[in-house]
């Protein structure tokens, strides 16, 4: 028998997450593109930003069929967050109140199925880009990440809107994800954590 799940947050209702969810406002309007394989992943960061997010959406699929209409939101300038040799280095000052606010659009799965996102969907690739400064290290404790600066979809788009929108803190949103991570490593147990995970950092 399945255990009552919250159908907000998705989380068992034991160990629902509504609590800690803010609700925050920014000028940055964020669009999830989720890939379907992350759906019912048990660290769903995608979710947890977009229930935080005043100013987002989720939406998920391989093929987007109304892509144009998601990346054209009246009175916004559409950027993709992912690396490449064109991408620019977001900058402090770039949703500045003389110029458009940013929609930043955010494929959500592993790398190789962001990767497919693009591919499926020329118009997503031909997006201009925008990428993180180098440096940042994750939280996420549970696995080991694919390489330097590699963050969490949560992750990456807290320290980019805390980049265009500073001073505004948007480390509210961690909140919910640092208790998910806790959870796990609660039930996985302190001796599994240590041995497959704290090995592998």
């Amino acid at each position: 028998m399945s255990r009552a799940q919250c159908p907000r947050c998705l989380r068992p209702q034991s160990h629902c997450l509504c609590k800690l969810i803010p609700q925050l406002d920014s000028r940055t309007k964020v669009l999830l593109l989720q890939h379907p394989s992350e759906v019912n992943h048990a660290l769903n960061t995608a979710r947890l930003a977009a229930l935080g997010l005043i100013n987002a959406e989720l939406v998920v699929g391989e093929v987007f069929v109304d892509l144009d209409v998601l990346l054209n939101p009246p009175g916004y300038q559409a950027r993709l967050l992912f690396p490449g040799d064109d991408a620019q280095l977001i900058q402090s000052g770039a949703a500045s109140d003389d110029s458009l606010p940013l929609l930043l659009v955010v494929p959500d799965g592993t790398w190789r199925k962001a990767r497919k996102l693009l591919h499926l969907n020329p118009l997503l690739a031909q997006l201009p880009r925008v990428t993180l400064p180098e440096g940042a290290v994750s939280r996420y404790r549970l696995r080991k990440a694919p390489g330097p600066g590699a963050l969490s979809t949560l992750e990456a788009i807290v320290q980019a809107l805390e980049i265009l929108e500073a001073p505004t803190s948007f480390a509210p949103l961690l909140r919910p994800f640092e208790a998910l991570i806790e959870g796990q490593i609660e039930a996985m147990g302190a001796q599994t954590y240590q041995r497959n995970h704290l090995s592998t950092l």
